[in-house]
């Protein structure tokens, strides 16, 4: 039970020092480390296959978009300062602190027999989570499909529009 709290009190902290952060790089960071510590609390929980995917599409992905985006609007001879200030030990005391508990607690997790570690009654594999997704909730899967097609129709016609405005003027 107490890998639980220990992920879920990282996955506080990181969150907490994102929304207080002024600085987006360092925000970046402690959000990739929440998001690693939530991947944590899913494989303490018995959802493997939800906590692989947190790591491989939010941490993984997502956030390296994120951080490449912040680090190429950041250009400019003024920024070079501030992009050594960046490799100080104090900005990555935090994160590394933090991901070092997260590591801790999930070697401890995988390490002996996994059925006195997970919580739940049983792991959820992909299986499982297909067969809820097409069967019990088909409906709600369906209208996410159509709001995200939605909004990626919206977001090409605001993109043309902003394009030909460019153009225009």
């Amino acid at each position: 039970m107490w890998p639980f709290y220990v992920m879920a009190i990282v996955a506080i902290l990181s969150t907490i020092r994102v929304i207080t952060n002024a600085n987006p790089v360092h925000a970046l960071l402690n959000l990739i480390v929440s998001l690693l510590a939530v991947a944590g609390i899913f494989f303490i929980v018995g959802a493997p296959f939800a906590g692989a995917l947190e790591v491989i599409v939010y941490a993984g992905a997502i956030m390296v978009l994120f951080v490449f985006v912040v680090m190429m609007l950041n250009l400019g001879s003024h920024t070079v300062m501030q992009e050594k200030s960046w490799l100080s030990s104090s900005t990555w005391a935090w994160p590394a602190a933090l991901s070092f508990i997260v590591g801790l607690v999930l070697v401890w997790s995988m390490s002996g027999t996994a059925s006195d570690k997970v919580m739940g009654q049983e792991i959820i594999g992909p299986k499982l989570v297909g067969i809820a997704l097409f069967t019990k909730y088909l409906l709600l899967v369906e209208i996410a499909a159509l709001l995200l097609l939605a909004a990626l129709v919206a977001a090409y016609h605001l993109g043309k529009r902003g394009a030909e405005e460019e153009e225009q003027g």
